[in-house]
C-alpha cells in the first residue's frame, strides 16, 4: 500500500465521511444513488427560468424552487450539482406527502437538510414506488463472464497521477477545460513519463506531484470507492483516456503496470454480483421515477431531466 498519504486526493482513503455532499439525513444507499444519478442528469432546464450559467459554485441570483418551495438563499453560494441535489431530494419530500407518507407540515430545513421524518418517509416511498426483482441465474453468469476483473481478489495497479481539487470557489468548468487538455497532452506523450511527473510536479493539488504523481502499489481498498471503480477491473495500461472524477476532484490517472489477481468461481461470488444487478436496476429506477417527478412539478431555476411518460422498468 503507498498513496499520497493525506487521504485527500482519492488513493490512500476509504474513509466515506470526507465526502463534502450537501447536508442530508438521507441513508447512505439513498445518497450514493442520488450522486449517481444526478451525475447523469440532462442540462437543459425544464421551464422557462435558466439555471446558472456557471458550472462551478456562484452565488445565485434568482431562487430555484420546486412547486414554490425554495431550494436555496438569496445569493448563496451553491454550484449547480448541489442544486440538483436538493431539486432531487425535496421531489421525493413532496411526493412522500402527497403519498400520505410524511406529515404535510414537514418543511425542508436550512442548507438542503431534511427531517428524520421525511428521510424515513422517502424510504417508505421508494421501497414502495421501486420494486426492484432479484437478478436471475443467467443475468449473474452473464456479468460474471463479461466483468472477469470486477471481483478479483489481491489485484493490485501501481499508478500515477495528477489531481485537479475542486475546491470551493473554484471555476469548475474551467478545472475542467484544463485537465481535459493535460490528459490529450499526457496520452500523446512518448517520452518514457518524463512530461507525466513534470505535469504533476506543476499541476497536481496532492502531496505526491513533488514524487511525478507516483502512488505506488494501490489496491482497491486503499481508494475512495469511486476512484477505485474507474481505475481497477480492467486491464488498461499507460495514461487513461478520460479524466477519473472522485469527490476530491479531477484525475489524471496513468497505470504504470497492473498485477490481476486471483479470479474467484462464479459460485463464490455469486451473491456480490446479484448485489450489484439490483443496485444498477435500483438507481436507474430511481432515476427514471425523479424524471416523472419532476415533469410533474413546477421546476424553477434548476436545469433537471423530466418525462411525462410512465415509468418504464
Amino acid at each position: 500500500m503507498s498513496g499520497c498519504g493525506t487521504g485527500s486526493c482519492g488513493c490512500g482513503s476509504t474513509d466515506s465521511s470526507v465526502a463534502a455532499a450537501p447536508a442530508s439525513t438521507l441513508t447512505p444507499t439513498q445518497t450514493a444513488a442520488y450522486e449517481a444519478q444526478v451525475a447523469t442528469m440532462a442540462d437543459a432546464p425544464v421551464q422557462a427560468m435558466p439555471a446558472p450559467a456557471a458550472s462551478g459554485p456562484v452565488a445565485v441570483a434568482d431562487i430555484a424552487r420546486i412547486n414554490g418551495v425554495a431550494l436555496n438563499a438569496p445569493h448563496e453560494l451553491l454550484d449547480e450539482e448541489a442544486l440538483r441535489q436538493r431539486a432531487c431530494t425535496e421531489l421525493l419530500r413532496q411526493a412522500a406527502q402527497q403519498a400520505g407518507l410524511l406529515s404535510a407540515d414537514d418543511v425542508p430545513g436550512a442548507l438542503g437538510a431534511i427531517s428524520t421524518e421525511a428521510s424515513d418517509a422517502i424510504e417508505q416511498l421508494l421501497d414502495r414506488e421501486l420494486p426492484i426483482p432479484d437478478p436471475s441465474e443467467e443475468a449473474c453468469r452473464r456479468y460474471h463472464e463479461a466483468h472477469p476483473a470486477a471481483h478479483a481478489q489481491g489485484e493490485r495497479a501501481q499508478l500515477r497521477h495528477v489531481l485537479f481539487a475542486v475546491t470551493p470557489g473554484v471555476d469548475v468548468k474551467q478545472l475542467r477545460l484544463r485537465a481535459e487538455a493535460l490528459l490529450i497532452d499526457l496520452r500523446c506523450a512518448d517520452d518514457g513519463g518524463a512530461k507525466f511527473a513534470e505535469a504533476a510536479a506543476q499541476w497536481s493539488n496532492c502531496t505526491s506531484g513533488q514524487q511525478g504523481g507516483d502512488l505506488g502499489w494501490l489496491t482497491r481498498a486503499d481508494c475512495a470507492p469511486e476512484f477505485a471503480r474507474e481505475v481497477f477491473g480492467s486491464a488498461e495500461i499507460g495514461v487513461l483516456a478520460r479524466l477519473v472524477h472522485s469527490r476530491f476532484g479531477l484525475h489524471v490517472v496513468e497505470v504504470v503496470a497492473r498485477e490481476a489477481g486471483q479470479q474467484p468461481a462464479f459460485e463464490d461470488v455469486r451473491q456480490a454480483i446479484a448485489l450489484t444487478l439490483r443496485q444498477q436496476a435500483w438507481v436507474n429506477a430511481l432515476r427514471q421515477y425523479l424524471q416523472l417527478l419532476a415533469g410533474a412539478a413546477g421546476v424553477e431555476g434548476v436545469a433537471l431531466d423530466a418525462a411525462d411518460s410512465p415509468l418504464v422498468q
